[in-house]
């Protein structure tokens, strides 16, 4: 196509009704069609990123190839679309702020007074079309983060409002609402729908699409009612009724003609079916998967489930590709104890030891790998989980029962996890870590070289610790080998026993990587050896 078309994807009524899932299904939808597609988040909170947020407020904090720190949505879009993200494709206000005021002490307004319109709304403006003048993308599709109406948003629908005032018939907005039953009257109600588009309409926009979530099926006289009120062509209101999985969405979507929807709406001619072969092969086995693959995922974010979004999803893809569906149980690592260790995990077929920073739960991590190295327990321990497994070897099987990491006990004199050289005179802690992609040499004949294929794989990392390869001899002496290092800084990045039926630990983060057509190998694996156990 000549231009770049972008797809704005608002929300109202509530938060978390689903905008990135149906943001990244509509970039699936128009990719199966031979468009080329990025997706991109705009966060209305004044962090510069998430990576200082509690996972328990915000969820995990996602990880970009070149480093960035940015929202989890940005996983679903990778997992969906198959593509990486980068820097410009997750925003936040105090990003935009922080390079507006950075103009501003350079001089660069000659002396003018800066102000949200038109200077924040101008630097919005230019992050949201930074990509698509790069000429790579077909469409460009914008989530706002937050709902209308919020203050925080405020500055990003206004930068919309001139985008589509601007650009005309390169734009489309489509807009996410809540129709909710209530059982005591035994109908929808379209009037929260009626509101959010009325608010929306007062900010200067006019949504194209309605995409309304609900419990219930709408009708189609519900759907020409919110059409009227809400000056939307009833073709464009479309239906988003719950569904068991987030994979269905795209198919439901398909059905209801999104995609359609907004092609007519930029006068694309509709001669490209969606190529959905290969997603649907994924929700069959998903989907008719009988016997059960019984994973404890232990760790410190357990009550808030999205801490570790990226972690069950790479699961859950590895699991429907061996035919099992996947039973995940979230284990507080604080509950567990070395006397209560086997009777907490005995009846798992695999150990998942999650990451996480801080003191908090450490102990039972400690103790959940001693357990699975015991018993013959297939285990994997990612970033601060492999270091707990290397903590756990150092205590047991050398000795050493005071060995720490330095991040929890500064004073331990056997620091088997140390900070890395790097770190030691960083004092910020937001964006500061060991981030992005960095290369590893696997060691050949190790279980982790058959596991990849490969002798040099690329994975995306976020920490500050590492193993400590001082110890890296004593550990082979007792069976704990290093078969991954990064070849320009030797830094240590996998641990493993060769003689355990699968027992490995990596530094990096697998799970940042797994999509739904191309499941991680190392995910792979462990469900495969836990099918064994």
């Amino acid at each position: 196509m000549a231009d770049t078309k972008y797809i704005f994807v608002t929300g109202g009524v509530a938060s978390s009704l689903g905008k990135g899932i149906i943001a990244a299904s509509l970039g699936k939808l128009l990719q199966a069609r031979g468009y080329k597609v990025t997706n991109q988040k705009l966060d209305p909170y004044i962090n510069i990123d998430p990576g200082t947020l509690n996972p328990y407020e915000h969820g995990e904090c996602y990880v970009t190839v070149d480093g960035t720190e940015t929202d989890l949505d940005l996983g679903h879009y990778e997992r969906f679309l198959n593509v990486e993200t980068h820097r410009a494709n997750n925003i936040t206000t105090g990003r935009i702020y922080q390079n507006v005021i950075n103009r501003e002490r350079r001089g660069d307004f000659l002396g003018k007074t800066v102000q949200i319109i038109p200077h924040i709304t101008n630097e919005i403006k230019r992050n949201i079309l930074q990509l698509g003048k790069t000429g790579e993308f077909d469409f460009m599709i914008t989530e706002i983060g937050g709902t209308v109406g919020d203050i925080e948003s405020l500055p990003y629908i206004e930068s919309i409002r001139q985008l589509r005032w601007e650009m005309g018939n390169n734009t489309c907005c489509i807009h996410l609402t809540y129709v909710p039953y209530v059982a005591a009257a035994g109908e929808l109600k379209t009037k929260p729908t009626q509101h959010s588009v009325k608010e929306l309409q007062q900010e200067g926009v006019q949504p194209d699409v309605l995409v309304l979530r609900t419990e219930r099926a709408v009708s189609i006289d519900i759907k020409k009612k919110v059409a009227l009120f809400c000056n939307v062509d009833p073709n464009s209101v479309i239906e988003n009724r719950d569904v068991k999985t987030i994979y269905e969405v795209p198919i439901k979507m398909m059905e209801e003609g999104l995609d359609t929807v907004v092609l007519r709406k930029f006068g694309i001619p509709d001669d490209r079916k969606p190529d959905m072969e290969a997603w649907n092969n994924f929700l069959y086995k998903l989907k008719n998967a009988t016997k059960e693959v019984k994973i404890a995922l232990v760790g410190k974010y357990v009550r808030l489930q999205d801490a570790y979004k990226s972690i069950s999803e790479s699961l859950i893809h590895a699991s429907a590709y061996n035919d099992r569906k996947l039973k995940l149980s979230y284990i507080l690592s604080e509950d567990i104890t070395a006397d209560n260790a086997e009777e907490m995990l005995s009846k798992y077929d695999g150990i998942l030891i999650a990451p996480g920073f801080g003191e908090r739960g450490m102990e039972g991590k400690v103790h959940a790998a001693k357990y699975a190295r015991e018993n013959n327990k297939p285990c994997l321990g990612i970033c601060f989980g492999m270091q707990c497994m290397a903590i756990e070897i150092a205590r047991n099987l050398l000795g050493y029962k005071d060995a720490n990491s330095t991040e929890i006990k500064p004073e331990t004199t056997h620091p088997v996890i140390d900070m890395m050289e790097s770190q030691k005179h960083v004092l910020e802690k937001g964006g500061s870590m060991r981030l992005g992609a960095y290369a590893c040499q696997l060691k050949p004949g190790s279980k982790v070289a058959d596991i990849y294929k490969d002798s040099i794989i690329y994975e995306r990392h976020r920490h500050r610790f590492e193993f400590n390869s001082n110890y890296e001899d004593e550990f082979a002496k007792v069976g704990a080998v290093i078969s991954g290092i990064n070849p320009e800084t030797n830094l240590p990045e996998i641990l493993e026993i060769p003689s355990h039926p699968w027992y490995i630990g990596v530094q990096f983060h697998p799970e940042y990587r797994s999509t739904v057509l191309n499941p991680h190998p190392l995910f792979d694996a462990f469900i495969k050896a836990a099918i064994k156990e």
